[in-house]
């Protein structure tokens, strides 16, 4: 068997055996294998659950011939197959591959017998929806529930694995909402602070790269001065540095969906002025919707943070990078309700209901150490969305790889699953005239200015740095052959697929300029602009400028990986490899969050600085394949 079929095999048994049914439960029960956290342990164990608790969950059910669907999202993606881009629509999908009304009428029956109430079930019949206590899913599923203390949360999971009647041992694939693993979710923002409920970029600034000098800082690096970093930049020098700004395309009759946590009740008009002050077109009627996927959890519950403002944030950044982008093109925006907790629903719902044609999501998992139980639903939705021609953008996250969080070196999920695509980070420059000057991979460390040196010595202190690194889950896939260097596996230890696949700016250093309704420290309400960065700004750049590819090439790229990969070294991208000498900025932040009233503090900020990630000419896994050229659009448009 070829090298090419061998992996392919390795990639379809990871995706199908990562989650089966064992009958080595109660007679008459089937477990759930993989359904405990790894964090639910005596270790973390504070208390039994408060069995009156309420709660809400979704039992997935599989697709009807899983490999089929694998098969078919390998296939449509593939330009060298006959197959390529010959999508599904939502209807034809869940006549294929849904599961079966009789399969979904035994789920709901089990449920209501248990005394919960059935909230909602999608059309593609993937899941079923259903709230009740602590106590009730106790005795359903056959297992205690206990609350653990984890990450400075107290978060709720059962003690030992699911299971669930025998009947349904060949029905149910997964149940997500009865353990608290949604509640290490996160947004990939860097505004640099913390802030306060409103934040400003402190000045002085440059409007481009090195329009202001910092004098009177040393420079450890040289003889030279440092620059000050960029106020923020527009999507005007976005996409002038990326070759965009002379395209005949904006992105009309496009559709990107972006999915968060929450909804901010001033988006749109805080869009719209942001959009006036850039001198793009506001929204137009209907270009924006806000939705709230049905079925979904809207009952906080005790023990767990809500942090509504703070993704906020997350979707005005999302989309106003994305109408920056693609100011042609249609917005919607899901959110889920409750502190996050049910992202796959929303997801779900996009494909589902075939909302947009691209996906982008700005959050992620901090490492891959999830229960399988909660990675296969999840998979099983992207593979949706890939048959179905939705290309499904994450973010690569914001920790570099891991090791400083964690203790060991991994990519994050859902950016390592092998159907997404994985938008990593660069620090970009960009000069007078929106041209492009260079960039570097995200990685940053900074130091303080005393008065009279830096301290600690530069390069100083870790801050955060692009994703990366290579999966312990999922093998290497095919259209990663060939492309992904060997370094890159013995750097990390292993072989598997390697993220990042693309790159677009996420430093917040050379971060985007957005425009936010605040709440300043005086209780005044009003709308101002502040930068920021992270893996969180570059997906949506990156969603925003393939509405303008799909508009050129006529129908949607889909899951475009397997494209990506075959267009590597040529004139699409632009190679990001490490500076020849080191590049650092000075940045300028109030002390009191918004003003000078209460003084500056002055940081050096230095680049490149990637951890065990390497920026390197080729594919590396700090920014992949590179960030988009001139010739992008071009080769895409076919």
């Amino acid at each position: 068997m070829s090298t090419r079929r061998l992996l392919e095999r390795a990639l379809t048994l990871t995706l199908l055996a990562v989650f089966s049914l064992s009958a080595g439960a109660a007679p008459g029960r089937a477990t759930l294998p993989g359904s405990v956290p790894s964090w639910a342990n005596s270790k973390n164990y504070v208390a039994p659950a408060d069995a009156s608790q309420s709660i809400g969950f979704r039992v997935y059910l599989g697709w009807k011939d899983p490999a089929a669907v694998l098969s078919l999202a390998q296939a449509v993606s593939d330009p060298r197959s006959p197959s390529y881009r010959h999508y599904l629509t939502p209807a034809q999908f869940r006549q294929q591959f849904a599961p079966s009304q009789a399969d979904v009428n035994s789920v709901e029956s089990w449920l209501r017998s248990e005394g919960f109430t059935v909230v909602y079930i999608p059309q593609n019949n993937h899941y079923v929806s259903a709230e009740g206590t602590v106590a009730q899913a106790s005795t359903a599923f056959g297992v205690d529930f206990a609350n653990y203390a984890v990450q400075g949360l107290t978060v709720r999971s059962p003690t030992a694995e699911l299971s669930v009647p025998s009947a349904l041992a060949n029905v149910v694939s997964g149940v997500l909402g009865l353990d608290d693993t949604a509640q290490f979710v996160r947004p990939y923002n860097v505004v640099d602070a913390p802030p306060p409920a409103a934040f400003v970029t402190g000045t002085p600034c440059s409007v481009y790269w090195g329009e202001k000098a910092a004098v009177g800082f040393t420079n450890p690096y040289g003889a030279g001065v440092l620059p000050y970093a960029p106020c923020g930049y527009t999507p005007q020098q976005i996409k002038g540095a990326y070759g965009l700004s002379g395209a005949a395309f904006d992105g009309s009759g496009q559709t990107v969906a972006i999915i968060d946590a929450y909804a901010s009740p001033t988006i749109e008009q805080d869009v719209n002025q942001w959009s006036r002050n850039r001198g793009l077109p506001s929204f137009t009627a209907n270009q924006f919707t806000q939705v709230v996927a049905p079925g979904t959890y809207h009952h906080p519950e005790r023990g767990q943070k809500q942090d509504p403002q703070g993704w906020y944030g997350e979707e005005t950044l999302d989309v106003e990078a994305v109408h920056g982008m693609a100011p042609g093109a249609d917005i919607v925006f899901v959110g889920a309700p409750n502190n996050f907790q049910d992202l796959d629903a929303a997801l779900n719902h996009v494909v589902d209901r075939g909302l947009a044609q691209i996906v982008t999501n700005s959050y992620g998992f901090v490492t891959e150490l999830l229960p399988p139980g909660f990675i296969l639903p999840y998979e099983q939705i992207i593979l949706e969305g890939v048959v179905q021609g939705i290309g499904i953008y994450f973010s690569s996250g914001d920790n570099s790889d891991e090791s400083l969080v964690v203790g060991y070196r991994t990519p994050d999920w859902p950016a390592s699953s092998p159907f997404v695509t994985a938008v990593g980070g660069t620090s970009l420059a960009v000069g007078a005239t929106n041209n492009y000057l260079f960039e570097t991979g995200w990685g940053s460390t900074t130091s303080s200015w005393t008065g009279t040196t830096w301290s600690p010595k530069p390069p100083g202190s870790w801050l955060y740095g692009a994703g990366g690194g290579v999966s312990r889950i999922f093998a290497e896939p095919s259209y990663q052959v060939g492309v992904v260097p060997s370094a890159v596996f013995a750097a990390q230890g292993r072989t598997g697929r390697s993220v990042p696949d693309i790159s677009a700016v996420a430093d917040v250093n050379t971060g985007y300029i957005i425009g936010e309704t605040q709440t300043f420290p005086d209780g005044s309400v009003r709308y101002s602009e502040y930068r920021i960065g992270g893996t969180s700004l570059s997906s949506p750049l990156m969603a925003g400028i393939m509405a303008l590819a799909d508009q050129c090439a006529g129908e949607p790229h889909g899951f475009a990986n397997p494209l990506f990969y075959s267009l590597a070294g040529s004139s699409a991208f632009t190679d990001v490899s490490s500076p020849a000498s080191t590049v650092a900025v000075v940045r300028t932040n109030f002390v009191n969050g918004v003003d000078a009233s209460a003084g500056l503090a002055y940081r050096l900020r230095t680049m490149n600085q990637t951890l065990s990630l390497q920026t390197t000419p080729g594919y590396d896994d700090v920014t992949g394949l590179g960030t988009p050229a001139p010739g992008f659009i071009g080769a895409l448009c076919h």
